[in-house]
């Protein structure tokens, strides 16, 4: 296959969509003076409560501070049990063991990604305190059945939105779900500010507890009760708001730009034989993916996998493994997780490759991706259906 870039000139896999109003947006910001933690960031939390449908919202310095600052707000420590998916692209379950807490892992349902009531109820002890489910890659997760196995168990449902933003579950944009609901809005995000992320929130209690534990405001220094709570310093500058404000001005068209560039990929690749197809399920409205993923066949081993990812880069192509499952990673040794322990989710990671996917993407060069795997493919081994 004739090649269509230089070395140097790769197809990234994520790409900012920045344009001309997010470049005045952040130089007003620097003009201003001011460049910490001020108006700018207040407004993009209001901004972004609003677009998700939630009543408050708290900006932080990342999707993982995000979480870490909800499981303190919520007394989730040393002792508890919080059970996560070891299965997504930002690992922002490594929060709970940053607060102490233990970490355990479900499996995920084979078609969607994401935790399954079921797979969930099986974990559950009496140190459980909380679920944190995950939106993955941007397929919402079964909120009715969490939130009905939350209610009844008497445990608090945290939703991990990092990769999901503007998709719809039941009528609802993600981020709408759990107790509060995390976001990241870091380079592949479609909403993406270099850094930072919001924590969304119904309950007024909760969205003080994580302003006070966020940082302390210089009117704050001489507060009795404020001074009684050590801040994790995990606010967001005025530039980054700026960022984001700018952006979530243009969601909708970011979005859109996306969905075209997913309407590529889908006509092209139909010639892709023994993949899995993407797949929505019955109670989701909409899907906007974090990242095309392609699931490749049985007969394709975890070194095939790899090949085709070092084949893609030969060609300037940078795609990635979707997924290193969490219980797989040697720090989570200590929970005593090991190989085969969740076979779903291995199966499938060994199989995931993320190609590139961003709202600049042509179409003649999302057929040069497809082409570059399905030959790499066709290389390295005969791929079965994985379905």
């Amino acid at each position: 296959m004739t090649r269509i870039r230089k070395q140097e000139d790769w197809i990234h896999l994520f790409q900012g969509n920045i344009g001309v109003w997010e470049m005045e947006a952040v130089l007003t910001a620097m003009r201003s003076g001011r460049i910490s933690e001020g108006e700018l960031v207040e407004s993009f939390e209001e901004n972004f409560a609003d677009y998700v449908g939630r009543t408050y919202a708290v900006a932080v310095s990342s999707g993982t501070a995000g979480l870490m600052l909800s499981l303190r707000a919520l007394g989730i420590g040393p002792g508890d049990e919080v059970i996560a998916s070891p299965y997504s692209w930002h690992q922002i379950a490594h929060a709970i063991s940053l607060v102490g807490a233990t970490p355990v892992f479900a499996d995920m349902d084979y078609w969607s990604g994401t935790l399954q009531p079921a797979a969930v109820a099986s974990r559950i002890t009496s140190r459980t305190k909380a679920i944190l489910a995950g939106n993955t890659n941007g397929h919402p997760a079964p909120w009715q059945g969490l939130r009905e196995l939350a209610v009844e168990r008497e445990i608090v449902l945290l939703e991990d939105s990092t990769e999901s933003i503007g998709s719809v579950y039941q009528g609802r944009r993600t981020g709408a779900f759990g107790r509060c609901a995390i976001f990241d809005f870091s380079q592949a995000s479609a909403l993406a500010c270099g850094e930072g992320g919001m924590v969304v929130t119904d309950d007024p209690g909760l969205a003080t507890e994580l302003r006070h534990m966020r940082s302390h405001r210089i009117e704050d220094r001489l507060s009795v009760s404020v001074g009684g709570r050590v801040p994790l310093q995990a606010g967001m500058s005025e530039i980054s708001a700026a960022l984001g404000l700018a952006q979530l001005d243009r969601i909708d068209e970011i979005l859109a730009q996306r969905k075209k560039v997913e309407s590529h990929y889908l006509r092209h690749i139909q010639s892709f034989e023994g993949i899995k197809p993407p797949y929505l399920a019955p109670d989701v409205d909409e899907i906007h993916w974090f990242t095309y993923l392609v699931h490749l066949g049985t007969r394709f081993p975890r070194s095939a996998r790899n090949q085709i990812l070092e084949d893609l880069a030969t060609e300037s192509v940078e795609a990635a493994a979707y997924c290193n499952p969490l219980h797989l990673q040697y720090f989570y040794n200590r929970y005593g997780y090991r190989k085969g322990d969740l076979p779903t989710v291995e199966r499938i990671s060994d199989r995931a490759i993320a190609l590139p996917f961003h709202g600049n993407l042509r179409e003649d060069e999302v057929m040069f991706i497809v082409g570059t795997a399905k030959d790499s493919s066709a290389n390295v081994g005969a791929g079965a259906a994985i379905y």
